[in-house]
């Protein structure tokens, strides 16, 4: 049951992200232009811990998150990596929903009622995709693995040292009794 329901929901979540990003890219200049006070913002803000590698020029910005939006929302929609592709299409909606849906800002009252049915729909993908990211098809974690690894491998040593002890003690006393034999009466 719970295969089919993730065969379904996943490609239902991911075309929000895919269809979003191709008409981000058809229309980047319009989509850079809405985002521009955000990111000039942040820019301001957060700047000098933003490495010059990261373009600064908004069209390209809107760009590589389309691109992420359509990578991310078809790998999802397949299965591929769905937890890294969940994790990425919500490292791209939590900017791409402040930059264009601060309803907080807006004077007009149905612009910004507007504005906030907007912000909380994509706080409700938010949430769908924290649980995709969270997903591990129930298998144990990746956290749960390490920590057992761990106890498995101190139990492995542990064992391995009270061995190593045991022989240590046979080999100390056969040592003892050849010497005691070596020693003159």
């Amino acid at each position: 049951m719970t295969v089919i329901l993730r065969r379904v929901a996943r490609p239902l979540l991911a075309t929000i992200f895919v269809t979003g990003g191709i008409n981000a890219l058809r229309q980047a200049e319009g989509h850079a232009k809405a985002a521009e006070p955000f990111l000039n913002g942040a820019f301001e803000k957060f700047g000098d811990v933003v490495p010059e590698q990261v373009p600064r020029d908004p069209v390209t910005l809107v760009r590589i998150d389309a691109a992420v939006k359509i990578g991310a929302g078809l790998a999802l929609a397949s299965g591929k990596a769905p937890r890294l592709a969940a994790g990425l299409l919500l490292g791209s909606l939590v900017p791409t929903t402040l930059a264009t849906h601060s309803f907080w800002t807006l004077q007009d009252p149905g612009e910004r009622q507007q504005q906030q049915v907007q912000f909380f729909k994509n706080a409700s993908l938010a949430g769908g995709l924290l649980l995709a990211v969270a997903d591990t098809h129930g298998k144990p974690s990746a956290a749960w693995r390490a920590r057992n690894a761990a106890k498995d491998v101190g139990h492995t040593a542990e064992k391995l040292g009270r061995k190593a002890e045991k022989r240590a003690r046979k080999r100390a006393k056969k040592l003892a009794k050849r010497a005691n034999k070596a020693l003159p009466n």
